[in-house]
């Protein structure tokens, strides 16, 4: 057992019965610090080195975006936890091929972006930020938790013609009781966590559970949708996209693949084609 999740463990659940608002502070912080930054990997580096750089910033925090090509006829890739927008580079050529444009950020905590901490409400208003500069998108491209961020911006005003959702969660929720779960956290800790995360990332809107909650917002997300998870996938299960399957009908496309977990089916060439043969198909439809 890993030292760390144990005195974790044995600190804050017994804190939680006592003060239970401690524990929830304190469970925060550790919810939204990426702990480590990834780095450009070698297989990244030519095309990472190719995007033009700008400056975004949100809540005070200072954010690098990406830009590859004009601007014109945009897609939104929006990376995961603990990643960065590099790990989509195989995409990228693909996307210029088709004439688009390419627009990412690493989030902040992440990267080489500034600030120690983020969520989902951060990366909607980034994504809502680089709809500003560049006006709706052709499609969107998320994996891991940037599909929770993606489903809730599109049903907040976000507009694409398209969705291509990797191993993706399907509502925010999953977060807390995942994290939890993980270290061995027991239901106090939780809901002192969920508050915590109420009053701080939704400004105290019990709402927001809902607000990025894809399955119950299905008739504000407009235009196709590609769901690719693996079966094996031990960070977020493949319930996830069954359930988003299930919200969404005919309307979504579910491919689940094998052998390839959670990280690495991202950049596996067959899911590249998969997503590339789907924004193609989408290319002189209009946005919706």
């Amino acid at each position: 057992m890993d030292p760390t999740r144990g005195l974790i463990r044995t600190t804050l659940n017994p804190t939680a019965r006592i003060a239970p608002g401690l524990a929830g502070r304190a469970a925060f912080e550790l919810f939204t610090h990426p702990v480590r930054r990834s780095r450009v990997r070698a297989s990244e580096r030519e095309v990472h080195g190719r995007a033009a750089t700008e400056r975004l910033a949100v809540n005070g925090k200072a954010v690098v975006g990406y830009r590859w090509g004009s601007g014109e006829r945009p897609v939104l890739l929006l990376h995961g936890w603990r990643s960065r927008a590099s790990r989509f580079a195989p995409y990228v050529p693909r996307l210029r091929a088709l004439g688009l444009s390419v627009v990412a950020f690493d989030a902040p905590g992440h990267g080489d972006s500034g600030g120690r901490t983020t969520g989902v409400p951060e990366y909607r208003e980034l994504a809502l930020s680089l709809q500003e500069r560049y006006g709706p998108f052709e499609a969107v491209l998320a994996h891991s938790l940037g599909v929770c961020a993606a489903f809730g911006a599109l049903a907040d005003g976000l507009r694409a013609g398209r969705l291509a959702a990797v191993s993706g969660v399907s509502r925010v929720g999953f977060f807390p009781a995942a994290f939890c779960a993980g270290l061995g956290l027991d239901a106090e800790v939780e809901r002192a966590l969920r508050e915590r995360i109420e009053r701080e990332l939704f400004g105290g809107d019990a709402g927001g559970w809902e607000r990025f909650d894809a399955a119950r917002r299905v008739e504000a997300v407009g235009g196709p949708v590609l769901v690719v998870h693996d079966e094996g996938d031990t960070v977020v299960p493949p319930s996830e996209a069954y359930r988003l399957r299930e919200a969404y009908g005919e309307r979504l496309e579910l491919t689940i693949t094998q052998g390839l977990g959670h990280s690495r089916i991202i950049a596996e060439p067959t899911v590249v084609d998969q997503v590339i043969g789907f924004i193609s198909a989408g290319r002189e439809v209009a946005v919706v």
